[in-house]
């Protein structure tokens, strides 16, 4: 149980605490927070109280505008994080619960906050089945199974900015 108060039917109990980036009006640089009930806790107003052994030394990848740096450190980085995160909204512990100033900081109310997207992706790669470069090979395909083997890649390089589509992709089959 935590101290947040939790609707019965919140999406966003002590037990599913997703990440995501946020602003306020008030500061609108994109910030990593996680939802508790219908309030944000603001991951960049506590790291400092991240002292665990993976997080110690990476606190500063919740002051990053999204979620890569953190996603970056792998496994053990969020299962500390996360075991880190459900101890501190506990009801039982008193480091959040009882400071009011740091409370006042560190939560934001959904309702009042604008959600970005939590991460920057990348290149990425494509692939389908290349029926048309294969149907020249006939049955030679069909005999080594190379139908299901053989694709044609495309690689977006880049991406046209608010048009949706790519331009510069490169076709390998």
């Amino acid at each position: 149980m935590s101290f947040v108060p939790v609707a019965a039917d919140s999406d966003f109990p002590i037990h599913n605490l997703p990440y995501g980036v946020f602003s306020t009006k008030s500061n609108p640089k994109p910030r990593i927070g996680v939802a508790i009930g219908d309030q944000i806790l603001d991951l960049s107003v506590i790291k400092d109280l991240f002292t665990g052994p993976v997080l110690s030394k990476h606190q500063d990848v919740f002051d990053q505008p999204t979620l890569n740096s953190f996603m970056g450190l792998g496994q053990a980085a969020w299962k500390e994080a996360r075991g880190f995160l459900q101890n501190l909204l506990s009801a039982s512990q008193a480091r959040l619960r009882d400071d009011t100033e740091l409370r006042k900081h560190a939560f934001t109310p959904q309702a009042s906050a604008t959600m970005h997207l939590p991460a920057t992706i990348g290149e990425y790669l494509y692939t389908r089945t290349c029926t048309e470069q294969l149907s020249g090979l006939g049955w030679l395909a069909r005999l080594h199974g190379l139908l299901f083997l053989l694709a044609a890649c495309y690689k977006c390089r880049n991406h046209v900015q608010g048009q949706g589509k790519c331009i510069g992709a490169k076709l390998v089959c």
